[in-house]
């Protein structure tokens, strides 16, 4: 029409008040009440239209590059998904036949398929192999146990050994638990950890016995200049302590409030790093407390490899390597090395005579003094007018030593290898003299439990060194014949520092268990490390007989005593 103006109009908007997506104004009827597949920002847009088929574009990308690709990269950056493909799968077709039998047939000539499993294989004849090492896909053989593969965490079927691996296995209790036993308390090791007090300073009281003076002749063998371990006949009296004469004394004249002896003490700071159960004797006497050891017990044994990822087993009891018959056997290794290191023509005798020698032992006694100390629990905030609590502890020394014009106390322990291939160290008389190090870095691993009641027990006897011996097996399947490759001097303190032993965190625990056995009423008690968790439990007993009768009905303390006299003979 002629001389008519142009018109327009604006499109209707159509507004959804109710979500996103269009509204059922523009939707047809049929395209109606179909769920929209919504989408997320994390979605990357790819092309508009992309007509081939991203799953096979994503198998070819695997076939060049030999892993999986998945995410936005450089290598599939055209084959992003659209828009809210992560919910395509609402609207996909799924087929209803079952295709789990569906397998590729591999069509390569022979020489193909043989080249394939020599690059699986590495090359080596006679190689085992892993079942799950290689895996089938339409592009061929590749190997599952690359980097980040499923077989990485296998490793060809080794063996993961360490706390969570060998921590599983059973062990029985220290001792008999009653029926009629009540558990007063329980206490985690999480919560021992984080105890924290200062450690006071130690005051003489009174000192016993005499001590022999180390032969510095030992301080040159070595693997090329090695000495037999001798059988040395002496006694040496470990009494505990609610036997011994003078913490009776000291418990009649109020001197402290809390006795012990440093084994005893020492296994209480320690405890944190021990596995196998133990346990100790409460006593409360009005009001002071004994922390006491059973005979025949812990205490009486040296322990080996206790903290190792592949630990001795219990259970084979006739084995030369089990844990039993190792324990009797580094016991019976520290008593003799302590008394075949020493000089038997020279003596240092301290203030008072052995207090528990009687006129038939006097002249059998082996080197030991006896040095009764006391500290302070009260801490340096305690007010004037408080009463405070003291700990008076029986310590131990071994030998005397002369540095420049004035005596030293040492402490005399031995280490011991029983099998040179054990996992986690290197063999001794390979190794000692060159890697001197690194053996000892793998005895703080392996027996880092022991080592630190080691150290604990020098610094409450106020020693100036710890003297380490490396003593060895002449045949490893031989535990009657023993030879010296070496020793070693270590600062008790040094020591304790390079093992990242926290002395504030041992005395918080000593602390904490003393001030909770004060509250305690009149009566005997047992603190027990449970054989299984890394936790203590404090049980009431009944009765004297009961404790008694608990620690007879132990198997483990009756084969302990009989092997015990077995290595003696």
């Amino acid at each position: 029409m002629a001389g008519a103006k142009p018109s327009f109009e604006l499109p209707k908007i159509y507004e959804n008040a109710g979500g996103w997506g269009p509204t059922n104004q523009v939707i047809p009827l049929q395209f109606r009440d179909i769920p929209y597949a919504p989408y997320s920002k994390g979605d990357k847009l790819g092309r508009i239209a992309d007509w081939t088929n991203p799953d096979a574009q994503k198998q070819d990308n695997n076939q060049v590059t030999g892993r999986t690709r998945t995410g936005f990269n450089r290598f599939n950056r055209e084959q992003q998904q659209a828009y809210g493909a992560s919910f395509a799968s609402a609207f996909a077709y799924t087929h209803t036949e079952d295709e789990s039998s569906f397998s590729v047939v591999d069509n390569r000539s022979a020489a193909a398929k043989k080249m394939a499993l020599k690059s699986v294989g590495g090359g080596q004849r006679n190689r085992p192999q892993n079942k799950q090492a290689t895996a089938t896909t339409n592009a061929g053989y590749r190997t599952s146990n690359q980097r980040g593969g499923p077989g990485n965490r296998q490793q060809q079927g080794r063996k993961k050994y360490g706390y969570n691996a060998y921590d599983k296995r059973v062990r029985t209790a220290s001792i008999a638990i009653g029926p009629d036993w009540k558990v007063l308390d329980e206490i985690e090791f999480s919560r021992l950890s984080k105890l924290n007090f200062t450690a006071p300073e130690a005051i003489d009281v009174a000192t016993f016995g005499s001590v022999k003076y180390y032969n510095k002749a030992y301080d040159r063998v070595n693997t090329k200049n090695e000495k037999a371990l001798q059988h040395i006949e002496r006694i040496k009296y470990d009494t505990t302590a609610s036997d011994d004469p003078i913490i009776q004394q000291f418990l009649q004249d109020d001197t402290a409030s809390v006795f012990a002896t440093d084994s005893v003490l020492a296994l209480l700071m320690c405890a944190t790093r021990t596995i196998h159960p133990w346990d100790i004797v409460v006593k409360k006497i009005g009001d002071k407390v004994i922390l006491d050891k059973r005979p025949n017990g812990i205490f009486d044994y040296v322990p080996v490899n206790e903290n190792a990822a592949d630990p001795p087993l219990e259970t084979d009891k006739d084995n030369l390597n089990s844990w039993a018959a190792l324990c009797h056997e580094a016991t019976y290794i520290n008593q003799n090395f302590a008394r075949q290191v020493l000089d038997p023509n020279s003596s240092l005798d301290f203030d008072k005579p052995n207090p528990f020698a009687t006129e038939d032992t006097k002249d059998k006694l082996a080197s030991c003094g006896y040095r009764y100390r006391k500290f302070s629990l009260s801490g340096a905030n305690a007010e004037e007018d408080e009463e405070k609590t003291y700990l008076m502890v029986r310590t131990e020394v071994d030998a005397a030593i002369k540095l420049g014009q004035n005596n030293s106390y040492i402490m005399v322990r031995a280490l011991n290898e029983y099998d040179p291939n054990s996992q986690g160290s290197l063999p001794w008389k390979k190794s000692l003299d060159s890697q001197r190090g690194a053996v000892v870095a793998a005895e703080m691993k392996n027996n880092a439990a022991k080592l630190a009641r080691w150290a604990v027990q020098a610094l409450l006897a106020g020693a100036d060194q710890l003297k380490l011996g490396y003593v060895a097996r002449v045949d490893p399947k031989n535990n009657r014949r023993h030879t010296i490759l070496g020793t070693q001097a270590y600062k008790p303190r040094d020591f304790a520092a390079q093992m990242n032993l926290s002395l504030p965190n041992g005395w918080g625990i000593v602390k904490a268990v003393s001030d909770m056995c004060l509250q305690l009423p009149e009566g005997k008690y047992i603190l027990m490390k449970d054989p299984n968790r890394s936790i203590l439990r404090v049980y009431e007993v009944p009765s004297e007989e009961d404790l008694d009768r608990a620690g007879e009905e132990q198997p483990a303390d009756a084969e302990a005593e009989s092997t015990a006299d077995k290595s003696e003979k």
